[in-house]
């Protein structure tokens, strides 16, 4: 887009002369300084433009009392984001400006965490294509240290420098280094000394908000740079210098804990209750692949797809935000402030709202409700990254009483975990403060050297309506598009060819079912019938997933017959908890396991912890069992731990999960069709000359049959019962979770029992349920039906279907399910077993 060349960033970037008030007001006459400066004596000296810019507050911190609290950061006190991003690029032209063209274009940006993190990426982009980096405190397994250096005053002070390619800071060109301060000069200093030992230059630019050095100090850095023989720049917005008198220090600790010892507990009015019913999640497809920051390098290439990505994310932001709100703050996360940054500054451009930007810290700050002082309030909440140094209080200052009408939290993935959520978390902390809280997570960014052998990068879920006939949001396919291949063979010769040469079945497609008029009445009779069973069957499984699995789930169904199940329980996370649950549909073949770089994305994207495996229903547990061992080889490969293999189903009659809305085998509509109850999508097809080991498993769109698709009206027919299940599943959810739900896989006996009665000897030839009963009358050569006496008209589908292809239908007096559908005993040579393979004989 390239609207930070815009002049009114630059104007934008001079409006600073304004001081928070904690009511959401401004006030132009106190200085935010001035309650420090009467109690401790401390001096701010310098021009108007200095104290427009700083405040002061007293820091929990026994290393240095007092605070320079930035106006124009984004980290302490929330800030217009052009204002934030205009000071950052300014500095980043004046840089350009004092380099010239020839060492600009071989600059590196090295930026601070955490307060520095932002500013030091808006410098990058200031410069223009020059890559950028920012130091960390958070290690990362498998990626090489490049440098590290201490911070004395902080009150943590490792930084690490982890870039992606190891290269990034071995040039002979311009280094810039980018902090928000400089005080004393220390840090710079720390830093240089480092990379100078392992990358030596002719030249380093150092750049900050204020420089706050004495004399002695700026004498020291021009000796140091003497020493090393490189010439050493200063760029500053503004300068100045802090006046400290004697024993500032221990008058600071003592003012502290006096106030501490008087200040009400923050906690107060916080529900005891998780907040997620109160939280919005707002996916925003942040670009595959794209870093979340600096925290391992940002190159020009990646600020390109960034900035072409930015207005779409906004868009979906402002889509989530109620129509009637004023004033809303985009709030990073501790170092992630560059992506929030930039989210706020286009969001600024498209809503009427004043928007405000600022940060998550792990800085302790006193807070004080005076107009004179720079922190008037404090929300504090436990790390909710699982830091490396271990738990400890985070904190947001500046938001309560501030008046924002809806606050949208920025964190990382790996920060979108249990204690975010928690009654004593961030967003319980916003939420008692604002009536709308928004929480749009950016995946974070693991460099391919954090995981050996990493494959290529992945593509985007292809989403409706390019790809299915649903809506773009209901869910996205971790699939690649093979419409234009053909696939499908008549089901006898499919057979054949399976038996003749060994083929796997995933390697074709059977031809879809076209639905007899009555076929056709049938299911919608079905579907009136059985849709307010089906609405408390996916609200029992929903409330438990998430009472029991997470509370903010990560639905992943079994394509194709678990993904109307997935849209529904996304549905009823939405209507019965505000819930906007991220949906996607992967493959999973018979004997070769679920696609593992469908794992390998959702990895990258989200914590597998959250992620729970939706399908339809159960028949004698293969699925269930194909996919454990599958997930269990996968992270014994990858190194990835926390997928949790159990299956959510809408019905169990096999007893083979623990996650269901019930166990009763009874018809489910979807499936009586094929695609087109599944979005027009066919099965997955995983064959070697179509999918390579980097691609997703592939499938196809059936366009053409647009005009039998029911998918959509199914999911609204079940979605248009939810009101009246309400109360009856609340019930029901609580009665299922206190039951002893132990799978006792009695399924899987009844199956072997039944193939030895009939002589058949091969579970993987015996369908139980009406499901799978279905599915063989539908894409495979049945022998016969086993209908369980008085089971009525929940098959009515199955015995039309077998009339049709002339199977009989044996009535059995004792069966644990519905029915059961057998495969031609012709075809055992051609049917496929266990591994997915044919059956000898």
């Amino acid at each position: 887009m390239g609207r930070m060349n815009d002049a009114n960033d630059a104007n934008d970037a001079n409006d600073v002369n304004t001081v928070y008030e904690a009511k959401g007001a401004v006030n132009h006459r106190v200085w935010s300084g001035s309650w420090v400066a009467e109690r401790l004596g401390v001096e701010l000296a310098g021009d108007e433009a200095l104290t427009g810019m700083l405040g002061l507050a007293l820091r929990r911190n026994p290393k240095r009392a007092h605070l320079l609290v930035s106006h124009v950061l984004g980290k302490h006190v929330p800030q217009s984001p052009a204002v934030v991003y205009g000071h950052g690029v300014t500095l980043g032209r004046r840089v350009a400006a004092l380099l010239g063209e020839a060492e600009t274009a071989t600059a590196v940006v090295l930026g601070y965490a955490e307060t520095a993190t932002g500013l030091g990426h808006a410098v990058a982009d200031g410069l223009g294509a020059v890559p950028y980096l920012h130091s960390t405190r958070r290690p990362v397994a498998g990626v090489a240290r490049a440098g590290g250096f201490e911070e004395s005053h902080s009150h943590a002070t490792s930084h690490l420098l982890l870039p992606e390619d190891p290269a990034l800071l071995a040039g002979d060109g311009p280094l810039v280094l980018v902090d928000d301060e400089f005080s004393t000069g220390n840090t710079v200093l720390n830093t240089i000394r480092d990379l100078h030992e392992r990358y030596p230059r002719q030249r380093y630019v150092v750049v900050a908000l204020v420089d706050m050095r004495s004399p002695a100090d700026t004498a020291r850095m021009e000796r140091f740079a003497a020493g090393i023989g490189a010439r050493v720049d200063l760029v500053a917005a503004a300068s100045g210098a802090v006046r400290l008198p004697e024993g500032v220090l221990e008058k600071g600790q003592e003012l502290v804990a006096r106030h501490e010892a008087t200040r009400q507990d923050e906690a107060t009015g916080l529900p005891s209750e998780p907040p997620d019913g109160r939280i919005t999640r707002v996916d925003l497809r942040w670009p595959h692949r794209l870093p979340d920051g600096g925290r391992h390098g940002f190159t020009p290439a990646h600020r390109a797809r960034l900035e072409a990505a930015l207005p779409a994310m906004a868009a979906r932001i402002a889509e989530a935000l109620p129509a009637d709100a004023r004033r809303v703050l985009v709030l990073g996360f501790e170092e992630l402030m560059y992506a929030p940054l930039r989210l706020a500054r286009e969001l600024e451009q498209v809503i009427p709202a004043e928007v405000r930007f600022s940060t998550t810290t792990r800085s302790p700050v006193l807070a004080v409700d005076d107009p004179g002082y720079a922190i008037r309030t404090r929300l504090v909440f436990p790390a909710h990254d699982d830091p490396a140094d271990g738990p400890g209080e985070r904190y947001a200052y500046n938001i309560a009483g501030a008046g924002f009408d809806a606050v949208v939290a920025v964190p990382d993935s790996a920060a979108d975990t249990p204690a975010l959520h928690a009654p004593d978390g961030l967003l319980a902390r916003l939420a008692a403060h604002t009536s709308h809280v928004l929480l749009a997570a950016v995946p974070s960014y693991l460099p391919a050297c954090s995981s050996p052998e990493r494959p290529a990068m992945l593509p985007e879920p292809l989403r409706g309506p390019a790809f299915s006939s649903y809506a773009p949001e209901e869910v996205g396919w971790l699939l690649q598009d093979l419409s234009d291949v053909t696939l499908e063979a008549p089901t006898e010769e499919r057979e054949e060819a399976i038996q003749s040469g060994g083929a796997h079945y995933a390697e074709s497609l059977p031809v879809e079912y076209q639905p007899s008029e009555q076929y056709q009445q049938l299911f919608h009779t079905a579907l009136d019938a059985s849709a307010a069973r089906l609405a408390q069957a996916v609200g029992v499984v929903t409330e438990t997933v998430i009472a029991e699995r997470s509370p903010r789930p990560v639905l992943v169904s079994l394509a194709r017959a678990g993904t109307p199940v997935g849209v529904l329980m996304r549905r009823w996370a939405a209507y019965r908890h505000g819930l906007d649950l991220p949906h996607y549909a992967v493959s999973i073949v018979r004997g070769r396991g679920i696609d593992a770089n469908a794992l390998r994305w959702l990895a990258d994207r989200h914590d597998p912890r959250d992620v729970v495996f939706v399908d339809g229903w159960t028949g004698k547990g293969a699925i269930t069992r194909e996919l454990a061992q599958a997930v269990e080889e996968f992270e014994a490969r990858e190194g990835v731990t926390g997928f949790d293999p159990e299956i959510a189903v809408l019905a169990d009659p096999g007893s083979c999960v623990r996650t269901y809305g019930t166990r009763e085998d009874f018809l489910i509509p979807s499936a009586c069709l094929n695609s087109t109850v599944s979005g027009l999508i066919s099965r997955t097809v995983l064959r070697a000359d179509l999918v390579g080991p980097d691609d997703f498993h592939g499938a196809k769109f059936y366009r053409e049959l647009a005009a039998a698709d029911v998918s959509v009206a199914f999911l609204d027919a079940v979605t248009a019962r939810f009101p009246e299940v309400a109360d009856t599943v609340a019930t029901a959810a609580k009665e299922l979770m206190a039951e002893d739900r132990t799978p006792t896989w009695a399924g899987w006996r009844a199956v072997e029992r039944i193939s030895e009665e009939y002589g058949i000897h091969d579970v993987n030839l015996v369908k139980p349920g009406v499901g799978e009963t279905t599915r063989v009358l539908l894409r495979r050569v049945p022998w016969k039906i086993l209908a369980r006496a008085g089971a009525g008209a929940d098959l009515d589908h199955v015995r039309l279907l077998a009339g049709q292809r002339g199977v009989p239908v044996e009535e059995v007096g004792e069966l644990p399910y519905s029915c059961v559908g057998l495969i031609h005993p012709k075809y055992t040579r051609g049917a496929t077993g266990a591994d997915g393979r044919a059956v000898s004989v």
